[in-house]
């Protein structure tokens, strides 16, 4: 059964990150406000509910799904982190950037043909953070069906996912649709994958060899 909880009133907050913390442990789907856009979110561990959250997206593995923390010390846990990685973390987290870099060989992770390597964000949302902090990193998609604008709230999530989602956490709408800038971390030189929220130029302050694809 589909239970959707306003995040705006306290006791709905603390019942629907309870609510969602069981679904994620269970291998369901979660719905969950960012600072871009509405992600629906699964247990990054747990490989049946990836290919669940691709199939509610009606999305292939080709396009696998990136991944949301709750501090910067979850990258450590995750993958390679090099030292402009980490530079880049500490200037802009929480907040629109997404590092994609190496995962570690002791961390199992399937969330698509990743070839080894693994897009990670830490969000600056509140309800996102609380959330992650409880279950541990998410694999988190935009809540939409591929090749559909992205949600900027609640109902719209509702309106494309409906009943493939266990949880909805309704935090009102999202600051902003523009999404995180990806910048790969694996070679020896950054690489600006998508420019988004972050500009490549601001991104130059803190990796000044930055380069565009």
């Amino acid at each position: 059964m589909t239970r959707r909880f306003d995040c705006s009133d306290p006791s709905e907050r603390a019942a629907g990150l309870r609510e969602a913390v069981a679904a994620v442990r269970r291998g369901e789907l979660v719905v969950l406000p960012t600072d871009t856009v509405y992600g629906v979110g699964a247990d990054a561990f747990a490989p049946r509910a990836v290919d669940r959250l691709l199939r509610a997206k009606g999305r292939g593995r080709n396009m696998p799904s990136p991944v949301l923390v709750g501090s910067p010390e979850a990258l450590d846990g995750l993958v390679e982190v090099t030292e402009r990685a980490r530079s880049l973390v500490k200037e802009f987290w929480p907040g629109g950037l997404t590092v994609v870099a190496r995962h570690l060989e002791s961390v199992e992770l399937d969330l698509g043909e990743t070839g080894g390597t693994v897009a990670v964000r830490m969000p600056a949302h509140p309800v996102a953070v609380e959330l992650l902090n409880a279950t541990g990193p998410l694999a988190v998609s935009s809540a939409n069906l591929t090749g559909h604008p992205s949600p900027q709230d609640c109902d719209a999530a509702q309106g494309m996912l409906g009943d493939s989602v266990a949880v909805y956490l309704d935090g009102g709408p999202t600051a902003a649709a523009v999404p995180s800038s990806i910048v790969d971390v694996t070679g020896e030189v950054p690489v600006l994958l998508r420019a988004g929220a972050i500009g490549a130029e601001r991104l130059r302050e803190v990796v000044p060899d930055l380069r565009e694809r």
